[in-house]
């Protein structure tokens, strides 16, 4: 008799993330200030991060232990199942075996809570009042609107204006949790407000959102700034997804021979690959092939260049070696939001330069058409996000029905997308629009990045 999913007990829960910067064969470039262009120190980011995710930042530990407390708050929905997706391999006619780590049945219904509960235990612990954050489609915003009301803090969050028009529900969810929402660019912010004084009608962007986020927490008493994915501390807070499913694959007898995930930021990417990444680095499993997968409305992994920019539109964060399409590039408005960030997380974007680990870009159509073809199948409805990585494991799954080959293909199912139907409701209505990214848009938004000697 066929097991459709793979359950631990909470007991089974990791007590230790895992950071893949200890095996890497040469870890990211360091962080530059976003005004001087030197060497970012610890103290430079002190007004921004609570001190002891600042320390998570820089180490060089790989296993750094999970309070007690973040687990105990993991627990309401941790661990997450690992299901095996037989009645879709049967749909594609496929030898291959195909499994995904559920993250949906969270709160927020996402994997973004797993750090979310991190950071606010952090800024409980140093005595914060709150958080300020950007979110795009939302999930990020509701997992740490979610968290905050845990610890007892408030969370202020920019919401990209046209996320903000197309998900109204995930503004509610973030109200619901008592998260403080607002359209990004805004008037709250001189940056909000210097960017709409130039594009009164801009649709916004995460880069925007960011500088907005900053300025805010570094300008109200008691808050300090927020963020669901690209930093180091972030990709280690999810890697309790990858830990998880390592002892899911062991219960199933199976492991992967193709891992992939989504990548916006690349934190649940990362949190589900950087586990078993582990394993080709040490050179136990050297043909493991790791796919991260984006939007061709922002493709950083694919068409952008691999220099250092800055992480945000109004040049206050941090400077990153990652691979970027310009930090004043403005995506097109397509429904994957999670997914329109102008650049990468630096660790991801290192292994993809050592030739470690893969990147591929699709078109929301496409992508649809698979979460379609994967929801007729499994049930699970999923994100516009999330559709991007379906997609990927479904040309993998066609290719080994081609060859003839039985290959494990392993994916992260990062969030439901219960709240973004209207999305579906387009593609069926063939009314979803796909974006290819002009050249000379391209060379424009990469025209203004730092001069920084590599």
């Amino acid at each position: 008799m066929s097991q459709y999913k793979y359950v631990l007990q909470e007991k089974d829960l990791p007590t230790h993330w895992y950071n893949i910067l200890a095996d890497m064969k040469q870890p990211p470039p360091p962080f530059r200030h976003p005004a001087t262009l030197e060497i970012l120190q610890p103290d430079d980011l002190m007004p921004v991060f609570p001190e002891a995710l600042i320390k998570q930042e820089m180490s060089l530990e790989r296993w750094i232990e999970i309070p007690h407390e973040v687990r105990d708050a993991l627990k309401m929905w941790r661990p997450t199942p690992l299901h095996r997706a037989i009645r879709w391999e049967k749909a594609l006619d496929t030898p291959a075996r195909i499994y995904y780590k559920w993250e949906g049945v969270s709160p927020p219904g996402s994997h973004k809570p797993n750090t979310a509960v991190a950071q606010c235990y952090y800024g409980k612990q140093e005595g914060l009042k709150g958080f300020a954050t950007e979110t795009g489609a939302g999930q990020w915003g509701s997992a740490l609107s979610f968290a905050a009301q845990m610890f007892g803090l408030e969370c202020k969050v920019f919401m990209v204006a046209i996320s903000y028009q197309q998900k109204p529900y995930r503004r509610i969810a973030m109200e619901t949790w008592g998260g403080a929402v607002v359209a990004s660019p805004s008037t709250m912010t001189k940056a909000g407000r210097d960017i709409l004084a130039v594009d009164p009608e801009t649709p916004g962007s995460l880069g925007m959102a960011i500088s907005e986020a900053i300025e805010y927490a570094v300008t109200h008493d008691g808050f300090k700034y927020s963020l669901g994915s690209v930093v180091n501390f972030v990709l280690l807070h999810q890697t309790v997804v990858g830990l998880e499913t390592r002892e899911q694959m062991e219960m199933a007898g199976d492991y992967p021979d193709i891992i992939i995930g989504c990548a916006g930021g690349g934190s649940n990417a990362a949190g589900l690959i950087y586990p078993f990444l582990k394993d080709k680095l040490d050179g136990s499993r050297p043909q493991l092939r790791a796919i991260f997968v984006e939007s061709t409305a922002c493709p950083s992994m694919t068409r952008g260049i691999y220099a250092y920019d800055w992480g945000d539109t109004a040049k206050t964060g941090p400077v990153a070696m990652m691979h970027t399409v310009g930090h004043g590039f403005v995506p097109a408005p397509v429904h994957a939001g999670g997914l329109r960030y102008h650049g990468m997380a630096p660790s991801i974007c290192a292994l993809l330069e050592q030739g470690e680990v893969e990147s591929r870009a699709y078109h929301q159509n496409t992508c649809f058409e698979a979460a379609v073809s994967f929801a007729r199948a499994e049930g699970f409805i999923v994100a516009p996000e999330t559709a991007h990585a379906v997609k990927a494991v479904y040309d993998e799954a066609v290719a080994c029905k081609e060859s003839g080959e039985s290959k494990v293909i392993l994916f992260n199912n990062s969030g439901h997308g219960h709240f973004d139907l209207a999305a579906y409701d387009a593609f069926f209505r063939k009314d979803l629009s796909d974006y290819e990214l002009e050249e000379d848009k391209l060379r424009q938004a990469l025209a203004d990045l730092p001069s920084v000697p590599v």
